[in-house]
């Protein structure tokens, strides 16, 4: 499903705001992340895809600010790492119910009458997006690790320029997994 441009120019960048960015991250034990020193953005379709230009260009740029943190030396002709970058964004709907009971009529202190009883629903639409950050050993071409950012997203952020490297920063704190952090 596609959706339409407005509504995905500001959605993305909300997640870094509130503690309801979910992280989750997975790697390739065998792997020995101290041999790689240089890295390459090598697919960003799936921004292009989910997101406006700039919110697009935001998040490259963030996660090239965090391999260059890490000591990655960006290197476009023979990286010893490739970066993937996707966004996915869904709309959902969650759906709650409330049940009540009510006896029949009170007249003190006697009651009367058959119970009632009923449901009230409550719908509620929303998007939920990912950031999916995908770093591939480029000689063996094999994923050695992935870092996903999940939210609940309900409005545009009022600072992209700050919270797209928040969450890129959260996603991304344990990258490389099994090398002592410097900073």
């Amino acid at each position: 499903m596609r959706f339409p441009n407005f509504l995905l120019i500001g959605a993305f960048v909300y997640w870094s705001c509130g503690p309801s960015l979910k992280i989750t991250t997975d790697y390739d034990k065998s792997v020995d992340f101290s041999k790689y020193k240089s890295f390459a953005i090598y697919n960003t379709e799936g921004l292009t895809d989910a997101l406006s230009q700039l919110n697009h260009d935001r998040v490259i740029n963030a996660v090239k600010t965090e391999m260059a943190k890490k000591g990655f030396a960006e290197n476009t002709g023979a990286p010893d790492l490739m970066v993937n970058i996707n966004a996915v964004l869904k709309q959902k709907s969650s759906v709650s119910s409330t049940n009540y009971y009510a006896y029949g009529s009170v007249y003190r202190p006697y009651t009367w009458g058959p119970g009632v009883s009923y449901t009230d629903y409550d719908v509620r639409h929303y998007k939920d997006g990912s950031l999916i950050i995908d770093v591939v050993d480029a000689q063996a071409k094999k994923l050695v690790w992935q870092g996903i950012g999940n939210k609940e997203i309900d409005k545009p952020s009022k600072n992209p320029d700050t919270d797209i490297p928040k969450a890129v920063s959260s996603i991304m704190v344990d990258f490389p997994p099994g090398v002592s952090k410097t900073n």
